[in-house]
């Protein structure tokens, strides 16, 4: 074998989005179990698993083999629209398209509004029709859910996660557009320029409580609140795609568990509302990519997969079991898909058609002006062990440096943004310092650049203290308008002996994040192999935010672009 791939096989590398991994690879397992054959060979398929947003971009910037996995012959993201994305990026570069229009889908799966059974129900579920309007009128309600007879339940919070990353956010942001103008279809770039219309969006951005490049982490926070009976003030609405839904109502909000398996259900299940304006679906495109490595022997063993893949009853029918709508019209709809599972399998009742490509570029684009504006404190560890060297010469806190800043393009004129280091033996004793005070990121990032830029490695890590003098800082100029937040990167534990109530520290952010109206969320790195990552994934669940990986230091530039993206 060559990699695993049979020596008289062709092979196909698919890139696929996380949420069908497990279900393409069980399927590409029984498709080279039969050897079928194109051009004069069998087919062997191997499923690699790259998220849409970030498979796109790296399909835009020519994908790297070391970087980004094996060069695919088959792309699956979520959602047809990235195929329009990526040629967009491509045509502006003066490059041929890569996704052709004629691609078969895979299955399909709505874009819903997921709420709390109990909240949805006091919007008139299931009887009354709910959409983006009903959104933005409960969320601009100064009342928040008392005007709906639940002051309990505190203002309208919503998930939605970042449209250059993630599919569902894509086609949230879409739907909105279409919700703003009335339209089902032809939506145009002219349309987007009315003041009516960004009013409109920018109500539902409004309503954010974060975004990110995953709806896992909404999920999965809900689930955890969930089960210590806080549910329902975590979050009010999450758009995801409707598997997701089933996942969550199963114990499984991370999508994890094949279909025979179960979780512990939560106590309160999630339910779909079908956008009364409309929807998208989530088709699982299957592109033949028109790459340079992409050649006519691979391209037809790939077609020949996918015609089998397409048409196969079972194969289709597992797609089924597996939660999506099936993509053959052979396969007749039904469990899990049913009314006892908080879904309606007759909805959506309208289904909206993509836009052209640079309709959808323009929406990218409007984003960053329409989006919930950022309130960031990066809080950065130069502890002794960031001199480490990984690779090169290059230190931890140098390739640190990189990734900062890199990922300070994320925030723009409008976003506020600052800078503090920690380490013990400051001057005067202390354990943290203030670089940046945090400012309109259109004058502060370059001053975080700057002094970013000049760090050197020092002494220990008070992991703990800074952490909390951070929390505080932040809440003190907390600012309704904004995702008021803290990325704190951390490459060992607590050092610091004066002051190492760990339990203490997270009672504090936990105590502040649920019992007040102004939640800074703390979105911990784990950096190196050496770092506290229990404690920092526990400084995230105390601040209903999420922790992120970069034990491999290596990674940190394309996990540090991960981090932003929930601004």
């Amino acid at each position: 074998t060559r990699g695993g791939i049979p020596t008289d096989c062709t092979g196909v590398d698919v890139a696929a989005s996380p949420e069908k991994f497990t279900l393409l690879d069980d399927v590409a397992r029984t498709f080279n179990g039969k050897r079928v054959q194109a051009g004069g060979k069998c087919v062997y398929v191997r499923i690699d698993k790259k998220s849409s947003g970030a498979a796109e971009q790296a399909l835009a910037a020519g994908w790297d083999e070391g970087r980004d996995g094996p060069n695919p012959n088959i792309w699956s993201p979520a959602g047809g629209a990235w195929g329009s994305v990526l040629d967009q990026h491509l045509s502006q570069r003066g490059e041929k398209d890569y996704a052709p229009a004629g691609y078969k889908a895979l299955m399909l799966t709505p874009l819903v509004i997921a709420m709390p059974r109990p909240m949805a129900e006091a919007l008139g579920w299931p009887q009354a029709e709910i959409g983006y309007a009903d959104v933005i009128s409960l969320a601009r309600d100064p009342a928040g859910w008392a005007a709906k007879g639940h002051p309990e339940w505190g203002p309208f919070k919503l998930g939605k996660t970042n449209p250059n990353f993630s599919t569902s956010g894509l086609n949230a942001t879409i739907a909105t557009y279409y919700a703003a103008t009335g339209k089902v279809k032809g939506l145009s770039s002219d349309d987007l320029g009315s003041p009516t219309v960004r009013d409109f969006v920018t109500g539902v951005e409004q309503s954010v409580v974060h975004y990110g490049d995953t709806t896992l982490t909404f999920l999965s926070n809900l689930y955890r609140e969930d089960q210590r009976g806080r549910g329902l003030t975590y979050i009010s609405a999450v758009t995801v795609e409707e598997k997701s839904i089933l996942d969550y109502n199963k114990g499984d909000p991370e999508g994890k568990l094949r279909p025979d398996q179960n979780g512990t259900a939560p106590r309160v299940p999630l339910v779909a509302i079908y956008p009364k304006e409309g929807t998208l679906f989530s088709d699982n495109p299957l592109f033949v990519l028109d790459t340079p490595w992409n050649d006519d022997e691979h391209k037809v063993a790939a077609r020949a997969f996918i015609d089998w893949v397409t048409s196969d009853r079972d194969a289709q029918s597992q797609a089924l079991r597996y939660g999506f709508r099936p993509g053959s019209p052979e396969i007749a709809l039904g469990a899990p898909i049913v009314a006892d599972n908080g879904l309606d399998p007759k909805k959506p009742a309208t289904v909206l058609e993509v836009p052209r490509p640079t309709t959808v570029a323009r929406i990218l684009d409007l984003w960053e002006q329409t989006r919930k504006r950022a309130r960031v404190l990066l809080l950065l560890d130069v502890s002794g062990s960031m001199g480490d060297n990984v690779t090169r010469g290059q230190t931890k806190l140098d390739l640190a440096k990189e990734a900062i800043t890199e990922g300070l393009s994320r925030f723009t004129a409008g976003d506020q943004l600052g800078l503090w280091v920690f380490t013990t033996d400051l001057t005067g004793g202390a354990d943290y310092l203030e670089l940046v005070p945090v400012g309109d990121a259109g004058s502060t990032s370059e001053q975080v650049r700057g002094r970013v830029a000049g760090l050197t490695p020092l002494n220990g890590t008070p992991l703990y203290s800074a952490t909390l003098a951070a929390h505080r800082g932040m809440q003190g100029g907390y600012d309704p308008q904004r995702i008021n937040a803290i990325v704190l990167l951390s490459d060992g534990r607590n050092e610091d002996r004066r002051n190492d109530d760990r339990a203490g520290l997270l009672q504090s952010l936990g105590t502040t994040t649920k019992e007040t109206q102004t939640p800074v969320r703390i979105f911990p790195i784990s950096y190196g192999k050496d770092a506290d990552l229990p404690t920092l994934r526990s400084i995230a669940e105390a601040t209903d935010a999420a922790v992120y990986d970069a034990s491999d230091a290596g990674t940190i530039v394309k996990v540090f672009q991960a981090v932003v993206s929930n601004f």
